[in-house]
Parts: C-alpha cells; structure tokens; sequence
C-alpha cells in the first residue's frame, strides 16, 4: 500500500505524467481536488476504485480516509492541480503519513504556469532582460512573509508570475504601479490548457479594468514582466560564435 501525492496538471489529460496517469489506473482508491482537477482523469480510474471530491472535506476527512485505505492495505491516488510542489498543501499531509508510517510518493506535474506561457508562446527568460523568476501570490487569507511583499519583489526586476491573484487584481496594480510603471507589460491566463481558456493582455495601467470586464476573478495565472515585450538579446547558445563542450565555435 502507498499513497501517491499526484500534480494532476493544469487541465488538459494530455498533460499528465505518464507516471501519474499509471498511478491513477493502479489505485484502490482516489481522492481528488474536484474544485479544480479536471474530472476527466477520472476515466482511467479502474472498476470499483472508491473515488473522493475533497473539495468539500477537511483534512481530518481526507487523512480519515487515507487512514482506512491503508488499514485494509489499499493504494491511494491522492490528486492537487498543476504540479504539487506549489501551492497544493502537501506538506501537511505527507507530515501525516510520516508521522503515521504511510508510505508515500510525490509525482510532479506540469503547472498551470507553464501552460499559461506555453499558450503566450512565452519563454520566462530572456538574454538582457530577466534571468530570474518568481512564483508568488499576493497575500489573502494567507499573508507572505515581511519583506517579500509585491511591491520588493517588483524591484528585484524578475519576471513575476502570481497565482491566487485575480480576484485581488486591484492590489496586485496598485502595489506594482510605483516599482514598475503604469506601461509594464502583464498577461493574464485563465484555465489555461483547459477548453474555456482566457487570455488577455495589456499593461498595469489597463489590465485591472480588462481582468474584471472578462470575469477572470479565480484559477488565472499573472504574469507581469518586460520579456512579454519579446524583445531579449538572441541566446548566445546557437550561436556559430559560441563555443561549448559539444561544438566548437564557428
């Protein structure tokens, strides 16, 4: 018996790990965050695997259920959104099954971030302009550490995407206004890879107003930086002039 902590993806099945989709088709029982996994990974459940929307329990509930499963030797196929390394919280649960004698396993899944700049045809890095990105949220329910705040994070110059923060996207402007300018460029992705998707785009002098106009007030990813200008230096990778272990400069 073991439970599996799986990164479901962003939306679209055809993201999934090979190793996550074969978990899900070996499990007995299956517990998956139905406010925002695709359902559709449910198909490969096997006949007769129990399945479980914990987008209504608690941990007790969910950790309950883990419990049973193992006492009758059971495997658990336990599903977050995107990859579950980020914003999933896993921590708490794998604390239980250590604290419990659970075997476990992690498998990593694509992220709605990564499926948000695959839509843009977005690379996050760009030679000259950012070699450096951070993953974030503004502060909700849930407060980021003193000093990490936006509006610092904003001066570091690193592309920033956040997630969490469409409803908040009046915050997100107002506290990335003064260190960026009105003109810096930001995109906004819904659901990305899923068949509703949403994109817009503009500046953090429009993009509240374009944000609210669309509806997007959940699961969208923001991403604000000036590589969505598209305008880095050329990588000095392929290029004839640049040596490296496997090619000799031209």
């Amino acid at each position: 018996m073991k439970v599996y902590f799986i990164g479901a993806g962003p939306g679209d099945p055809g993201l999934v790990t090979l190793k996550a989709k074969q978990a899900i088709e070996e499990a007995d029982v299956i517990i998956y965050a139905g406010s925002l996994v695709n359902p559709e990974l449910l198909r490969w459940a096997k006949a007769g695997a129990a399945v479980h929307n914990s987008a209504g329990m608690t941990f007790e509930q969910v950790t309950g259920v883990i419990a049973r499963a193992y006492a009758e030797g059971k495997t658990v196929a336990r599903l977050h959104t995107g990859d579950i390394t980020l914003y999933s919280a896993i921590q708490e649960q794998i604390g239980w099954c250590v604290e419990n004698s659970v075997p476990y396993q992690v498998i990593p899944g694509v992220s709605s971030y990564s499926a948000a700049c695959a839509t843009l045809g977005q690379e996050l890095t760009l030679p000259g302009i950012s070699q450096t990105v951070v993953l974030t949220r503004i502060g909700g329910r849930t407060d980021g550490p003193e000093g990490l705040e936006l509006r610092a994070l904003a001066g570091t110059k690193a592309t920033l995407v956040l997630f969490l923060s469409a409803q908040h996207i009046d915050r997100v402007v107002a506290e990335l206004s003064e260190a960026c300018g009105p003109d810096m460029p930001v995109a906004v992705v819904q659901k990305a890879s899923w068949p509703e998707e949403k994109v817009i785009t503009g500046t953090l002098r429009d993009i509240a107003d374009k944000v609210k106009q669309a509806g997007m007030d959940k699961t969208a990813i923001i991403i604000i930086g000036e590589v969505l200008n598209k305008r880095g230096e050329r990588s000095r990778l392929y290029d004839k002039s640049f040596g490296h272990a496997f090619r000799s400069a031209g």
